[in-house]
């Protein structure tokens, strides 16, 4: 029990640190809820309530550097992020332990690739196609939906898909990336609460270490080289993702 207890508060500490750097955190969070014997479905749903206190912490850290994203204002790609968050934490409520058993490893997947290519893609595209204000939305929602029905790299996710509407670096996108993870898992977290697919015990321990780690995190991101923090976060995702695979394939 203490070896569980400190597993999972370890977790969250490592996790937390992730989720405020570049975001990944669930690629820690998640094992460690699944170590510890909780369903899938209710072990996705408690690692998004358990980081959701660090998250809020980082977004603390980060409120002055926050800027926009493309041609969208802060205010509009939050409230339709939070849209998104809804609709997919009552998906993931809709599916199976068994299926999502299935899906997780490629939703890793995706995550881990797109981050790998974002930076060089975004940068050919930026001089070739220009994102209206229409085409952030529809993007922004859509990363909301992963979020709400997957909180495992959404950050990931987020930072990959702006570095294709937007110049600026890891660093410096950092805080709205924070803010809009934190809105959609607002919501997911109270869906998620509501329906009852939280394993709260686990989920207090390793909440307490993101707390610490989400704060810990912030400050160093505002610190550490921008092509160090991706880099980590590039390796942790790609071992996570393999061992996944591995899981539930071999």
């Amino acid at each position: 029990m203490m070896y569980e207890a400190a597993l999972l508060a370890g977790a969250g500490l490592l996790a937390g640190a992730m989720n405020a750097l570049a975001g990944g955190g669930s690629f820690v969070s998640l094992p460690a809820f699944l170590a510890a014997g909780v369903p899938s479905v209710s072990a996705n749903a408690s690692s998004t309530v358990a980081l959701y206190p660090g998250g809020v912490a980082s977004a603390w850290v980060y409120r002055d550097g926050l800027r926009q994203v493309g041609d969208v204002s802060l205010l509009h790609s939050l409230l339709i992020t939070v849209a998104g968050g809804i609709v997919g934490a009552l998906l993931l409520l809709a599916t199976s332990n068994a299926a999502f058993d299935r899906i997780l490893p490629w939703l890793l997947l995706v995550a881990t690739v797109v981050l790998a290519l974002g930076p060089r893609l975004g940068a050919y595209l930026r001089q070739h196609y220009r994102a209206g204000p229409m085409a952030v939305l529809c993007i922004q929602f859509a990363l909301g939906v992963y979020g709400g029905y997957f909180g495992g790299a959404v950050g990931l996710m987020m930072m990959a898909a702006w570095s294709l509407l937007d110049g600026a670096d890891v660093k410096q996108m950092a805080p709205a990336r924070t803010l809009m993870v934190t809105g959609a898992n607002t919501i997911a977290a109270i869906c998620f609460a509501v329906a009852g697919a939280v394993s709260w015990m686990p989920a207090l321990l390793l909440g307490a270490g993101a707390l610490l780690g989400g704060y810990a995190g912030a400050w160093l991101g505002k610190r550490l080289p921008a092509g160090l923090v991706r880099g980590g976060t590039l390796l942790i995702a790609s071992a996570m993702t393999i061992a996944f695979f591995i899981r539930v394939y071999a």
